[in-house]
């Protein structure tokens, strides 16, 4: 298997004449929405489960096996109701925690600020901080080839293989 090779943007591979409905659909939901959010006090009060789950899905990839349920319950209890925890459901949940505020710092960020490679590693630390691969530098551009495959599958067999590293 070969490093996935993106099309050049825009994508000439997509009919965007037949998304037009939809796009006007989706663009007037988002509208919606942002009229509903403009008229709570606190958007955030919504949007913060929003994000957990998000977080949650999103880390499962990496392979964590917390819930929504484990994160909520560990963020709502005192540090000492923790200590029961199993030492990897805590790490999974950290690891679920540090993409949430890698996540609000990216929005905060990008309000003010253009995407920069630099933003990237910053929230690339914040996704390592005090986790498993902490000690794989953080805030580092890869510098080999990295593949999605059961541990200890070599590339030649891997589910995919993200494009080729810039050398």
């Amino acid at each position: 298997m070969e490093p996935y090779v993106p099309e050049n943007l825009p994508l000439k591979s997509i009919d965007w004449e037949m998304h037009i409905s939809l796009i006007g659909k989706a663009n007037a939901a988002l509208a919606r929405y942002d009229g509903i959010l403009l008229g709570i006090i606190n958007p955030q009060v919504l949007l913060s489960p929003l994000t957990v789950r998000e977080a949650v899905l999103s880390s499962r990839i990496e392979g964590t096996q917390a819930s929504l349920e484990d994160v909520l319950q560990y963020e709502a209890e005192e540090p000492k109701e923790n200590e029961g925890l199993r030492d990897d459901r805590i790490k999974d949940i950290h690891e679920i925690i540090n993409y949430r505020k890698a996540m609000a710092s990216a929005v905060e960020n990008l309000a003010k600020h253009r995407l920069t490679i630099n933003t990237i590693r910053e929230l690339h630390r914040i996704l390592l901080a005090g986790v498993r691969g902490r000690n794989r530098d953080p805030g580092e551009i890869r510098r080999i080839q990295n593949y999605i495959a059961p541990p200890g599958t070599p590339i030649e067999r891997a589910t995919f293989i993200p494009p080729a590293h810039l050398r």
